[in-house]
C-alpha cells in the first residue's frame, strides 16, 4: 500500500493570458497578475514541502489547460490518461509526454471510445477508490480506472451538478476527508459513506471553496482565512499536523480549487509494467 500523501513531483502548468476568457461563476473578471502570483506561490509552498514542481509553459490555445489535474491519474508507476471534457488534447499529450518522458511512468490510455474519466472525478484515499460520475465521466470510465488498480476497491458515486467530485470532497489527511457543509456536498459524504470499503474521519467546512484541500508529505495545504474565515477557525481547532495557507481566489472563480491546478506523484524508483 502507497504511503499516503507521499509525493516527490508536481506538475504545474503556467497561466496563459488567455485564461482570462475562462467562463467564471459569477460573471466576475479574472485578474492573470493575482492568478500567476497565487499559482507562484503555491510552487513556492510545493518546493518548501521537499516536492520537485515541473512548470510547464503557458499555453495560450487552452485557457483550461492550467487545470492540469484533469489529465491523468497517476499512482504506483502507472499513469492512465484521461479524456477532460473540451478541447484538451494539446493538455493530455504535454502531459502524457511529461509524465512518460521526464518522470518515466508506465503509460496507458482510456481502450475505448465511449469511455469517459476526468482526474479530478478521481478521490484517492490510500485505501480505495471513489470515482464520480457525472458530466465527464461516466461508468466505462470508472470501469477501466478499477482494471488499471484491482489491489484496491473502487466505487461509483453519483454527481449532482457540474462540480466534479475532488472540487466537492479532498483527502485533508490520513483517513480525513474534507467537505463543506452544503446540502450537496453533504449528499455527496452519505453516499460515499453507505459504499466505502473503510471508515474515515470527516473535517467540514463552513465554506464550500475551503473544502478543497491538498495533504503533501504530511502537511495540509488550504486557502488562506481572508478568502475562508469561518473554515479558518476548523482548520485551527480541529488538525493537529503542520498546515499551510494559500490564496487561491483567480481559481475558485472558475468553480475550482487546489487539487485541480496540480498532479502530485511519487517516482518510484522501480517501473512498473503490465
Amino acid at each position: 500500500m502507497p504511503t499516503l500523501g507521499k509525493y516527490t513531483h508536481a506538475l504545474i502548468s503556467r497561466v496563459p493570458s488567455s485564461y482570462q476568457s475562462v467562463q467564471t461563476i459569477d460573471g466576475a473578471c479574472i485578474d492573470i497578475d493575482r492568478a500567476r502570483e497565487q499559482q507562484e506561490n503555491l510552487v513556492r509552498c510545493l518546493r518548501v514541502l521537499d516536492v520537485d514542481v515541473l512548470e510547464l509553459p503557458p499555453d495560450e490555445e487552452s485557457p483550461n489547460s492550467v487545470f492540469i489535474n484533469d489529465c491523468a491519474v497517476v499512482l504506483q508507476g502507472l499513469a492512465l490518461i484521461c479524456k477532460p471534457s473540451g478541447d484538451r488534447a494539446n493538455d493530455v499529450a504535454t502531459v502524457r509526454a511529461v509524465l512518460k518522458k521526464e518522470l518515466g511512468f508506465t503509460i496507458l490510455e482510456l481502450d475505448s471510445p465511449t469511455a469517459l474519466l476526468n482526474a479530478s472525478d478521481v478521490l484517492f484515499t490510500g485505501k480505495e477508490f471513489f470515482v464520480g460520475v457525472g458530466k465527464e465521466t461516466n461508468t466505462e470510465g470508472a470501469i477501466i480506472l478499477a482494471n488499471t488498480w484491482p489491489e484496491y476497491p473502487c466505487t461509483p458515486i453519483k454527481l449532482e451538478g457540474s462540480k466534479r467530485l475532488r472540487d466537492r470532497i479532498t483527502l485533508a489527511g490520513t483517513n480525513v476527508l474534507s467537505i463543506s457543509s452544503g446540502d450537496t456536498s453533504q449528499t455527496l459524504l452519505k453516499r460515499i459513506n453507505r459504499e466505502a470499503s473503510h471508515r474515515y474521519q470527516t473535517l467540514t467546512l463552513p465554506e464550500e471553496d475551503a473544502a478543497n484541500c491538498l495533504f503533501v508529505n504530511g502537511t495540509l495545504i488550504h486557502i488562506v482565512s481572508t478568502e475562508a474565515p469561518e473554515s479558518a477557525k476548523v482548520f485551527t481547532d480541529r488538525v493537529d499536523y503542520p498546515q499551510v495557507s494559500v490564496s487561491l481566489s483567480e481559481f475558485q472563480k472558475t468553480g475550482r480549487g487546489l487539487t485541480s491546478v496540480c498532479i502530485l506523484v511519487k517516482k518510484s524508483k522501480t517501473i512498473r509494467t503490465l
